[in-house]
């Protein structure tokens, strides 16, 4: 038999009937953790992906054997990688269509209490201030705010701004500045 320090394997045996998985687990859950986690940095997701990573090992009685440490880091990083690759999907994804994500009660909550807060604001302020900022979040051109409202097209830029101080200011003159 050879020995190495962590892991017996017998020399013309099969990997798998030597393999001692419990003690690989145990001597690299850790380690495998923490490589994940400081490439997905979230140390939840990190630890279920180090799961999969050793249930993968599990699986593949090919991996079992003296090279188990580099293939259990190897598809460690995969997973990883491949996680990232994910949350940039899905992120590219919500910006295309921010519907498609389910918000949670307290995330209703605040954005529908925020929601009050901009409309009790923007009735405050003077009409034209409140109808320049609400057709410019629509991303109106500012010919086209000049036209609707009948402004001089030069001054629509200076004016908008206007409205955005004259916002802010009644903003956080009813809420505090948050």
């Amino acid at each position: 038999m050879q020995a190495s320090s962590d892991v017996v394997v017998a020399k013309n045996a099969p990997a798998s009937a030597v393999f001692d998985f419990d003690a690989v687990f145990s001597q690299d859950y850790a380690a495998v953790t923490r490589l994940i986690v400081r490439i997905v940095r979230d140390r939840g997701r990190a630890e279920e992906l180090a799961v999969e990573t050793f249930w993968r090992l599990w699986k593949t009685t090919g991996a079992h054997g003296e090279s188990v440490r580099g293939w259990l880091r190897r598809t460690a990083v995969r997973l990883a990688i491949d996680e990232l690759r994910r949350r940039v999907r899905r992120e590219r994804l919500d910006r295309l269509w921010p519907f498609g994500r389910v918000s949670t009660p307290d995330e209703l909550f605040l954005s529908s209490e925020e929601q009050g807060r901009v409309r009790a604001v923007l009735a405050a302020m003077p009409r034209r201030d409140a109808e320049l900022l609400l057709l410019r979040s629509e991303d109106m051109p500012y010919d086209e705010l000049a036209a609707t409202l009948s402004l001089n097209p030069a001054s629509v830029g200076t004016l908008l701004s206007r409205a955005r101080q004259a916002f802010r200011k009644e903003y956080v003159k009813r809420y505090g500045d948050q």
